[in-house]
């Protein structure tokens, strides 16, 4: 059985395509292999305009258990090769293996049980929405290693925490369950069946028009922490497009005729 992850996508036309960390055996600890592959899964939804949403989880007892740096240390060479910065995208590979998840149009929501420590829980934050368990285990661990985050991390935690929040979970290495993670802000709800419940959102999501749901996701991230004008700017370009879009149409007449639409392909990458 291959420690890689794996990528699904259910039939219908509720496309919805399922990301699972599978390296059980080691709490899903993250190797350069793994985190070549994430981005490699990312590619491939990004080129799949039938996609409408991606649900994100872990086998086993663990959602990610962070970095493997025992397996990742062995390989010197290849880990420098890592660090080094893609300049065509900005990112190196350990934080496009997270930002790729944001790079989607389609929305992510991923399901946290068990272990959700230092890059895996930047993995968890690369989603737009995640449930976990209330016994879960949540940490910026890396202050146990003497390091910072920098799997795109910190991009994300700022855009869930106070500064004062981040810097003491990000200083302290501090250890909290899944309740203490929602009311911090780094979850989103609490959920007895995380991996249900995550993928009944993204059902519920893939029930409206894809080009909407995806300038939705991109509204707010390209406009979150702009100004008024940036964003009204943003809104009108939009919403122009929208108006032109078939499958905004073909949600008007669903909505007017009450019947259950059938959406093309998005229109956006």
């Amino acid at each position: 059985m291959t420690d890689l992850p794996t990528l699904t996508i259910t039939d219908g036309p509720s496309r919805i395509a399922h990301v699972r960390l599978n390296r059980p055996d080691k709490l899903n600890s993250l190797t350069l292999e793994i985190l070549d592959e994430l981005v490699a899964i990312t590619h491939r939804i990004r080129k799949d305009r039938t996609i409408r949403a991606v649900v994100l989880s872990g086998e086993g007892r663990s959602f990610s258990a962070g970095l493997d740096f025992g397996t990742v240390m062995k390989t010197p060479g290849a880990m420098a090769l890592s660090f080094l910065s893609r300049p065509w995208r900005g990112t190196n590979q350990f934080q496009e293996a997270c930002w790729g998840f944001r790079r989607l149009s389609v929305p992510v929501v991923a399901a946290v049980h068990g272990h959700c420590f230092g890059g895996g829980l930047q993995l968890a934050l690369a989603a737009d929405w995640r449930f976990t368990t209330a016994d879960a285990q949540w940490s910026i661990l890396e202050a146990k290693w003497g390091l910072i985050p920098d799997m795109s991390g910190m991009q994300t935690f700022k855009q869930q925490l106070p500064a004062d929040v981040l810097k003491k979970l990000t200083m302290t290495g501090e250890v909290f369950d899944g309740r203490a993670a929602v009311e911090y802000g780094v979850a989103s709800e609490v959920s007895e069946n995380p991996l249900q419940d995550a993928e009944a959102l993204a059902a519920v999501i893939a029930t409206r028009s894809p080009d909407s749901v995806a300038y939705t996701k991109k509204l707010v991230d390209e406009t979150w922490s702009r100004g008024p004008y940036a964003t009204f700017f943003h809104e009108r370009m939009r919403q122009f497009r929208l108006l032109a879009e078939k499958n905004t149409r073909i949600a008007q007449k669903a909505a007017t005729e009450k019947v259950a639409p059938v959406f093309r392909k998005r229109s956006v990458r």
